[in-house]
């Protein structure tokens, strides 16, 4: 099985073809496809290549799922003895991605999957049918 290791938003992530994550916020709109240079290691059935620091020519390509929020983490400051106390509260935002090539030098496909669609849901349905009513 074919992965690879690339670097977004400060992180690394082991991906392949159609695996789903979550990275850090990007600012490309739902359904667009994205492409990350930099690679810092591809792996073939075969052959193992290793960057230094980045694999050159390589590039994996991806299509943005969803932007999402993380779920809540609370910051709370006390100051004991002085009746002082802060809440606030942070959501993190995150891209919801699929892989869906992973590209070796000169453009050869090393792995590729197939998109999967959004599921609609019961409320999408409802939707739908009162615009078809319309």
């Amino acid at each position: 099985m074919s992965f690879a290791i690339i670097e977004t938003g400060g992180k690394q992530y082991k991906v392949s073809a159609s695996k789903i994550l979550e990275i850090e916020k990007l600012n490309v709109k739902v359904g667009e496809t994205i492409k990350f240079d930099n690679v810092l290691l591809l792996n073939d059935d075969k052959i193992t290549e290793v960057g230094n620091p980045k694999v050159e020519g390589a590039t994996v390509e991806a299509k943005l799922l969803d932007n999402v929020k993380d779920r809540t983490v609370l910051v709370f400051h006390k100051r004991r003895r002085k009746h002082s106390r802060k809440k606030n509260g942070h959501r993190q935002r995150h891209s919801k991605i699929q892989i869906t090539k992973i590209l070796a030098k000169g453009g050869k496909v090393i792995g590729e999957a197939k998109i999967v669609e959004k599921k609609k849901t019961v409320k999408d349905k409802k939707i739908l049918k009162k615009e078809a009513k319309r």
